[in-house]
C-alpha cells in the first residue's frame, strides 16, 4: 500500500481479503499446515516454493502483521519474533559469527546492552560501545576489519538520547556495513528510519505498537537498500552457498529478500523465537490505533515534563520534544512531530526521594513495563538495568536517581494531579 498514508496503512495494511474472506484478520491457531502430496511438502523445506508448513517458520497471521509492520517502515520484508531482545539478538546474528566485532551506541536498553555486552561476547561477537553524540572521528574509530554492524536506537530507553541518523548512517557505510536501528519508542509514526540511511529497524512490538499491555513481541524490517553482493566477502552468510539448504545462494534467490528470509529459514527454524499468532492478532488491533495514540502520548509528556521543568522539588528533566531539552534539535530534525511518551527525571533528594515519590503514586502504577496507554513509572537503576555496575549504568547515561516515566494517554490533569500528591510526600 506504497501510496497511502502512515494512518491508512496502520489499519489497511497486511491482510486484503478476498470474495467471502473474514474482513478481519483470522488467528491461524495452528501449529501445522496440510500438504496433498509429498513432493508439494518438499519443495516447501527446499525454499522452492512458498507456503506454509510449521508456525515455527512462518504463520499466515503473524505473516500479515510482518507485512503491515513492513509497509509502515518502508520496507521490502519482515518478520515477527517472540519478543523485541529477540529481534535484537536476530538482527545481529543473522550477519554475525564467531570472530565478528559490531559497533553500538552506548545509549540503549540495558537488556539489550547486557545482550551485546555479555552474551553475545560468549558466543564470539564482540562489542565496542560509543556514545550517541560521538564525534565522526570517535566514531571511526570504533570500527575494525572484522565490524559487520553499527546498532542504535531512535530514543534511547531510558536515556532519551536521539541518535544522529546521518552520522552513524554515514560512518557504517563508509566501513561497508549496515545500520541497525531499534524504533520501538518513535514508531514509525514519528520516525521512520530507512529515510535517514538506516538498512534494517528493530522493535519492541510490546510497547507503543501493542500499546495496551496484552502481548510481548518483536518485529525485524530490512529497508532492502544494503548491497550484502557488494561486500560479499564479508557477508559470505548470505552471499555464498547455505549447505542446510542444499547450497542456495540467498541473494541471488531472493534478491532484496535475502536478509529476512535467511533470517527465517535458519535463525527462526533452529532457535525457535516466533510470535504465538494470539499475540500478532492482538498486536494487530494495536497498529490499527497506533496513529492517534502516538500524537496523545506524545502531547501528555510535554504536559507533564513542563510541570516538573517548573517544580521546585525537582532537579531536572528529559523530554526530547521540549525546547531546551538537550535532544531537541535532534529530536526536530529526525522527528518533527514529536517523540514519544516516555519522559525521565530526577528529584534534587536523589535517589532516595526519587524511590520514596514514586512509592506515593496512586493513578500512575509502577511496573516494568512502558509505552502503552496507562501511565506508568519505573527506577531503572533497581529494576529493569540492576544488572549493571555504577559505571555501566553511567555509560548507559541512566543517573542514579533517574525516573522513567511513561506518559498515558489519560487525561494530562490527572496525570499532574498525582505527580504533584506524591510530591508533597517527598
Amino acid at each position: 500500500m506504497g501510496n497511502f498514508k502512515i494512518e491508512t496503512k496502520c489499519i489497511q495494511s497486511g491482510w486484503t481479503p478476498k470474495k467471502g474472506e473474514p474482513r478481519v484478520l483470522p488467528i491461524y491457531q495452528s501449529t501445522t499446515f496440510k500438504y496433498d502430496t509429498s513432493e508439494q511438502m518438499g519443495k516447501l523445506f527446499d525454499l522452492e516454493d512458498e507456503g506454509y508448513f510449521y508456525t515455527r517458520l512462518q504463520n499466515p497471521t503473524n505473516d500479515a502483521v510482518a507485512a503491515k509492520i513492513c509497509d509502515m517502515e518502508g520496507g521490502v520484508a519482515a518478520m515477527l519474533t517472540s519478543s523485541g531482545q529477540a529481534a535484537n539478538f536476530y538482527a545481529i546474528m543473522n550477519i554475525c559469527e564467531a570472530g565478528d566485532h559490531i559497533v553500538c551506541s552506548s545509549a540503549v536498553y540495558g537488556g539489550t546492552y547486557n545482550l551485546y555486552a555479555h552474551t553475545i561476547r560468549k558466543m564470539g561477537v564482540e562489542a565496542t560501545f560509543v556514545e550517541p553524540d560521538a564525534s565522526e572521528e570517535e566514531l571511526n574509530a570504533a570500527f575494525r576489519e572484522n565490524t559487520k554492524a553499527v546498532f542504535g536506537e531512535t530514543i534511547s530507553n531510558p536515556s532519551l538520547d536521539v541518535l544522529d541518523f546521518e552520522v552513524f548512517a554515514k560512518a557504517a557505510h563508509e566501513h561497508g556495513v549496515p545500520l541497525i536501528v531499534d524504533n520501538t519508542f518513535a514508531t514509525p509514526i514519528n520516525c521512520r528510519p530507512f529515510e535517514w540511511g538506516a538498512d534494517i529497524v528493530t522493535h519492541s512490538t510490546t510497547k507503543y505498537m501493542d500499546g495496551h499491555a496484552t502481548c510481548v513481541g518483536g518485529a525485524i524490517v530490512d529497508s532492502g537498500n544494503f548491497d550484502w553482493e557488494a561486500q560479499g566477502e564479508k557477508y559470505a552468510c548470505l552471499t555464498q552457498p547455505d549447505e542446510t539448504y542444499h547450497g542456495i545462494i540467498y541473494t541471488q534467490k531472493f534478491g532484496k529478500g535475502a536478509y529476512i528470509t535467511k533470517a527465517t529459514a535458519q535463525l527462526m527454524r533452529d532457535l525457535g523465537s516466533i510470535q504465538s499468532p494470539q499475540n500478532a492478532f492482538l498486536l494487530n488491533l494495536g497498529l490499527e490505533t497506533l496513529h492517534l495514540r502516538m500524537p496523545r502520548h506524545c502531547e501528555n509528556a510535554l504536559k507533564v515534563a513542563q510541570f516538573l521543568k517548573n517544580h521546585e522539588k525537582v532537579a531536572w528533566v528529559h523530554c526530547p520534544h521540549m525546547e531546551g531539552d538537550k535532544n531537541y534539535e535532534l529530536a526536530k530534525k529526525y522527528m518533527p512531530n514529536g517523540t514519544c511518551g516516555v519522559i525521565t527525571f530526577g528529584l534534587k533528594g536523589g535517589r532516595e526521594a526519587s524511590i520514596q515519590m514514586m512509592d506515593q503514586l496512586k493513578l500512575v502504577a509502577i511496573v516494568t513495563h512502558v509505552a502503552d496507554a496507562r501511565s506508568c513509572v519505573l527506577h531503572p537503576a533497581s529494576h529493569t538495568h540492576r544488572q549493571m555496575n555504577d559505571q555501566e549504568l553511567l555509560d548507559a547515561g541512566v543517573q542514579p536517581d533517574l525516573i522513567r516515566f511513561s506518559v498515558g494517554i489519560e487525561n494530562a490533569d490527572d496525570i499532574i494531579t498525582d505527580i504533584e500528591q506524591a510530591l508533597q510526600h517527598v
